[in-house]
């Protein structure tokens, strides 16, 4: 667990540090090309201030957006330590509780707007931060194992039980 809430301390710094440097270096400035393979562009820099979640849903509920990810965050910490012999999800969780935190020390400390600056060119889709993706990515993880993999677990600990 000691390495999981390691792994929490140091992504959230990462996301705080890249948000740092976003503002610094972004703010008030053009989109820049970030990603670009030819005359394809993948990805831009682009600073946006958001006050909503996902999308620009929940634009303006500062509080409910900071009590949500608060209670999701606890929720998380508690699988986590509840659930720590299985790595996978204690990996899963750390990515998700890393990226909560990350959105909710800007909605505290940055008058309820959260630093993005991550913007796909591919195609038109809500421009993101590092935090976001931790969240996204977790969540994916956790979602394939919980699909896929947790009844093989179960069966495993099942079977287990049963033999000895």
């Amino acid at each position: 667990m000691i390495i999981a809430f390691s792994a929490i301390i140091l992504l959230t710094g990462v996301d705080q540090l890249i948000k740092y440097w976003a503002v610094e270096s972004l703010k008030g400035t053009p989109s820049r090309e970030f990603i670009k393979i030819g005359n394809l562009k993948i990805l831009n820099l682009t600073y946006l201030e958001n006050d909503g979640a996902v999308f620009g849903s929940f634009s303006g509920m500062r509080w409910i957006l900071v009590g949500v990810t608060a209670a999701l965050m606890i929720f998380c910490i508690y699988y986590m330590i509840k659930h720590r012999n299985n790595k996978f999800m204690v990996i899963c969780l750390s990515l998700v509780v890393s990226g909560g935190l990350g959105n909710i020390i800007d909605r505290l400390f940055r008058g309820g707007l959260v630093v993005d600056y991550l913007d796909v060119q591919l195609f038109n889709f809500a421009i993101f931060n590092f935090a976001d993706c931790c969240v996204v990515i977790g969540v994916i993880l956790l979602l394939v194992y919980v699909l896929f993999f947790e009844k093989e677990h179960g069966e495993k600990v099942k079977k287990g039980s049963t033999d000895g």
